[in-house]
């Protein structure tokens, strides 16, 4: 019985010894004690009584320190969760340490930074607009100079590795830039695509006539036929001028326009070459050939003399037409005619052509029967052979 006694009195002592009130939070929500850096959504302060002696809640000082502690672990992760892959460790808790990991964040971006950088450089940018050189369109044959088989009389060539895309700074002279510079220039534009020798143009004039007379002052029109061009393709020749490639239509073709000049010359005699720059009529034949021919009216026609009248094919960008062959037949056509007061020949311009006329048929008439005759030969010793 005393025994019983002295335990229970024991047990009294202990608990008056220490009391723990826990003040009830607002709201009616169980209490929560916060120590240290333990994890709590709604920190409060709890009263303890410790024997006779009431603790206070810590003052609005220790307060705000308590808080400032607490959020650095929270602010660290969360600023380590949008900075990149690797501030995800600073939202693994509150504890400020892991908060500190998503400074690694930072070079995570920088990572991604490096990734648009890759981007920059080319790998999902056109090739149409980026202003590095694509290795696929490289001439490795730009590298020869032509040498290694010598011809006599024949040069070495420009060489590049590049495509010769600087070429123009070798230069003084100004970028063509689109423009007709009458002192000169430099074009940095490629020639482009080139027909395949099936789809090489050419023209031929059916008026005037290749050595008739018209009437001085009187209109005419020249008339062209066209084959293997798709014309009616220009562009501004002010603003675009040699400022594109060549190009092609869907069955190989040029796409581009033509063009006619006329010159006056002495005679049809004249062996002088004559001045580019002087011309007595300038056509762009512009529109698209109707039914294979293209039309230019010489309104005011052309005063008494000699002419000749040629072709100028170009492509869009107005640069004459490019082919894939050295060796072939001509583009254009030229053609010569004689403009009289009354439209009839000249005497001397008559006897001229006539007796021209008879030398060349009695030439060709001649060489033909030359050849016939070299023919039979060839072809009795041929016989006579076997």
């Amino acid at each position: 019985m005393f025994c019983r006694a002295l335990y229970l009195a024991l047990l009294g002592l202990s608990l008056t010894s220490f009391t723990a009130q826990a003040v009830p939070l607002q709201g009616g929500r169980s209490p929560r004690v916060a120590f240290g850096n333990a994890a709590a959504t709604d920190t409060q302060f709890v009263t303890a009584t410790v024997g006779a002696t009431q603790i206070p809640p810590p003052g609005n000082g220790q307060l705000q320190r308590l808080q400032r502690r607490q959020n650095r672990g929270n602010n660290g992760g969360n600023n380590g969760n949008g900075r990149g892959n690797g501030g995800n460790n600073g939202n693994n808790g509150n504890n400020g340490n892991n908060g500190n990991n998503g400074n690694n964040g930072n070079n995570g971006n920088n990572g991604n930074n490096g990734n648009n950088g890759n981007n920059g450089g080319g790998n999902d940018v056109d090739p149409q607009v980026s202003l590095t050189l694509d290795p696929a369109v490289i001439a490795p044959g730009f590298a020869n100079d032509g040498q290694d088989v010598p011809v006599a009389g024949q040069v070495a060539s420009l060489t590049s590795t590049n495509n010769f895309i600087n070429f123009c700074l070798l230069s003084d002279l100004p970028l063509t830039n689109g423009q007709q510079i009458t002192g000169g220039s430099c074009n940095p534009a490629p020639i482009g695509l080139i027909p395949s020798i099936n789809n090489m143009p050419s023209s031929k004039f059916v008026n005037p006539p290749n050595l008739s007379t018209l009437k001085a002052d009187t209109p005419f029109n020249v008339e062209m036929n066209i084959a293997n061009m798709q014309t009616g393709f220009f562009v501004n020749a002010q603003k675009n001028y040699f400022a594109a490639p060549q190009v092609l239509n869907a069955d190989g073709q040029i796409q581009g326009h033509s063009h006619v000049v006329i010159e006056k010359i002495t005679s049809l005699q004249q062996t002088q070459p004559t001045d580019p720059r002087v011309f007595a009529f300038f056509k762009g034949l512009n529109a698209a050939a109707a039914g294979g021919k293209l039309t230019a009216a010489v309104t005011a026609g052309l005063p008494v003399g000699v002419y000749r009248l040629s072709s100028i094919n170009t492509s869009t960008n107005h640069q004459p037409v490019i082919v894939p062959v050295a060796q072939h037949g001509s583009l254009d056509d030229a053609i010569y005619f004689t403009i009289t007061a009354d439209g009839n020949p000249a005497p001397a311009a008559g006897g001229a052509n006539a007796a021209a006329g008879a030398g060349a048929n009695a030439a060709a008439a001649g060489g033909a029967n030359a050849a016939a005759a070299g023919g039979n030969a060839a072809g009795q010793a041929n016989l006579a052979a076997q």
